[in-house]
C-alpha cells in the first residue's frame, strides 16, 4: 500500500490462488500450482490443488502429487509440513530412481552442462550401479520411517540394460520396497507405465501406519537434529553464532512449535554437494535460521546454500 500497488497485487493474487488445469500429452488432467524448489523451500504443489484433484477423481480414484528432488528433500517436507497443513495422509510413496543417477552415486564422473555425456552413462556398468544403490536404499529407508508402503519406479532410458534393472530391483526389495518396477514411459508414454501403475494400486491397498518424524512440541534444535540424524545420516549438528541468536529469538517469540523446512543442496544426502552415495562421519553446519511466519515454518540454512 505504501507503494500504491496493493490493489493491483490483490487482483493478481485473486486469480493465482486458483490452480492451473493442464493436461498430459495423452489427455490426463494435471494441476500445476505453486511447486517451489525443494532445496530452498518445501518443494510441493499446493494443498488446494491436491484437494481439488481428490474431489474430481472421487473416492475410488488416485491422485499423484509431486514432492521435489530426493526423499531427503521434498518427501520429508511433504510429510512433516504439507501433511500437517492439509490433514491428508498418503497411501503410498512412489520413489523414482534412474540408472544414470545411481551410477553417479556409485562413483561415476560428474555430468557437465554443454559437454558430451561420459561413456560410463552410455553403456552397461553393473559395478557402478551396484555401488550407487545404497543411496536409493537410504531413500527407501527414509520413506519407510513415515509408515507408508514404498514402490520404486526404475525410470528407464535407451542406454540402460536388463542386467542393470535387475540389480536395482533386487536392492530396492532388500531395502523394504513392496515393489520395484521398470517404467519406460519415456519411450512409450502411458503404455510404458502400466505395470508401474498396477504396482502403485496394489501398494495403496496395503495397510499403512503414517506418522510424522517429529512432534511440533520439540525444541527447534531437537527437530533440526532429528532430521539431520534420521534423514541425512549425520553424526550431529553445529550452529554458527547467528543461528544461535535466531533460535533464541524465535523461541522467545513463540515460533518454536513451527515445522522445520531445511535449505540445503539437493545433490547429496549431506550439506556438501560433493558427498555422493550415503555419506558417513559428517556434521551438519547450520549457518543461519529464518522464519516464514505466515507459512508456519522455520528454514535453517545448511552449509553454503543460499535462498
Amino acid at each position: 500500500d505504501d507503494l500504491g500497488v496493493g490493489g493491483a497485487m490483490t487482483v493478481l493474487m485473486q486469480d493465482s490462488i486458483k490452480p492451473t488445469l493442464m493436461q498430459t500429452l495423452e489427455g490426463t488432467a494435471a494441476f500445476v500450482h505453486a511447486g517451489p524448489f525443494a532445496n530452498i523451500a518445501h518443494g510441493n504443489s499446493s494443498v488446494v490443488a491436491d484437494q481439488l484433484a481428490l474431489k474430481l477423481v472421487g473416492p475410488d480414484g488416485f491422485v499423484i502429487t509431486e514432492a521435489g528432488f530426493g526423499a531427503d528433500m521434498g518427501m520429508e517436507k511433504f510429510f512433516n509440513i504439507k501433511c500437517r497443513a492439509s490433514g491428508l495422509t498418503p497411501n503410498c510413496v512412489l520413489l523414482v530412481a534412474s540408472i544414470r543417477a545411481l551410477k553417479m552415486h556409485g562413483g561415476g564422473p560428474n555430468v557437465q552442462p554443454g559437454t558430451p555425456l561420459p561413456a560410463e552413462y552410455q553403456r552397461e556398468n553393473t559395478e557402478l550401479v551396484e555401488k550407487g544403490c545404497p543411496n536409493m536404499m537410504k531413500h527407501i529407508e527414509n520413506a519407510r520411517k513415515f509408515g507408508v508402503p514404498v514402490v520404486v519406479a526404475i525410470n528407464a532410458f535407451s542406454n540402460d540394460t536388463p542386467a542393470e534393472f535387475a540389480i536395482v530391483k533386487k536392492k530396492a526389495l532388500e531395502a523394504g520396497a513392496v515393489a520395484a518396477v521398470m517404467s519406460d514411459h519415456w519411450a512409450r508414454g502411458g503404455l510404458g507405465a502400466v505395470d508401474l501403475a498396477k504396482a502403485v494400486v496394489e501398494a495403496c491397498q496395503l495397510p499403512s501406519a503414517f506418522k510424522y518424524l517429529y512432534p511440533l512440541n520439540m525444541s527447534i534444535k531437537e527437530k533440526i537434529t532429528t532430521i539431520c540424524k534420521e534423514i541425512y545420516g549425520a553424526d550431529g549438528v553445529t550452529y554458527e553464532e547467528e543461528a544461535e541468536k535466531r533460535i533464541e529469538r524465535y523461541t522467545q517469540m513463540g515460533y518454536s512449535d513451527f515445522s522445520i523446512c531445511m535449505a540445503k543442496t539437493q545433490y547429496s544426502l549431506s550439506h556438501d554437494a560433493n558427498l555422493k552415495g550415503v555419506p558417513t562421519n559428517f556434521v551438519i553446519p547450520v549457518r543461519d535460521i529464518r522464519a516464514s511466519v505466515g507459512a508456519g515454518f522455520l528454514y535453517p540454512l545448511l552449509g553454503p546454500v543460499s535462498t
